[in-house]
């Protein structure tokens, strides 16, 4: 019986992806890398300091811990310059209806996520205080496909791994909820979210009949 729905945030409750490409390609040519949006979608759900290693790696070159912490800091203060403008427009198709249907049925709500930024994006867009519990990247020291985001988000909620429901849009976010010992609803191709208990393109419509089951 699912009683705790976790979310991830980016690609699922608002589409931030295209900010992060635009940050991260800024970092790629401060490296001599073109970064390419095949590159950006293996970065889907990889924490920031990662992100950064996985870049250099593709831009065959080591960089200082100093540097590092100066890509990280550059990378995030243009992040959030392109996120000022985020609103309530910005939540993704069926979010709000899906978030209803759960409260209908009485289902705790939270939100496990590898962004750092996730309150401010929340909060931005009129959903922060839809949620019971958010764990976000300062709270975990191991990112996705770790499974910590969401023991620590189903501990925060009171209900037990089997008993949650994680909404994910990445590959390593899957891989996390299934190590957690959780169901997954994936958003996306059923392709590249092969371990998914079920995908769909959107969560328009989806009825509290298709939670079920799952």
């Amino acid at each position: 019986m699912i009683k705790g729905v976790l979310f991830d945030l980016d690609g699922v409750l608002t589409d931030t992806a295209k900010y992060h490409f635009e940050s991260w390609k800024l970092i790629a040519q401060d490296l001599g890398y073109n970064l390419s949006i095949e590159d950006n979608e293996r970065l889907k759900g990889v924490s920031r300091a990662d992100s950064l290693d996985l870049i250099a790696r593709w831009a065959n070159t080591s960089i200082s811990s100093e540097q590092k912490t100066s890509f990280l800091l550059k990378k995030n203060e243009h992040y959030l310059t392109l996120i000022k403008g985020l609103s309530e427009e910005d939540i993704l198709p069926g979010v709000v209806s899906f978030l209803d249907l759960l409260d209908e049925h009485n289902c705790l709500k939270g939100v496990g996520s590898s962004s750092k930024n996730a309150p401010v994006i929340l909060e931005r867009i009129g959903l922060k205080h839809r949620f019971g519990v958010i764990v976000d990247g300062n709270q975990v020291s191991k990112t996705k496909p770790d499974p910590e985001v969401f023991l620590k988000g189903s501990k925060e909620l009171g209900v037990a791994p089997a008993d949650c429901l994680v909404v994910e849009d990445a590959p390593s976010g899957v891989t996390a909820a299934k190590s957690a010992g959780m169901k997954v609803l994936g958003i996306g191709s059923s392709e590249n979210l092969v371990n998914a208990d079920k995908t769909v393109n959107t969560l328009e419509g989806i009825s509290w009949e298709d939670i079920l089951s799952i």
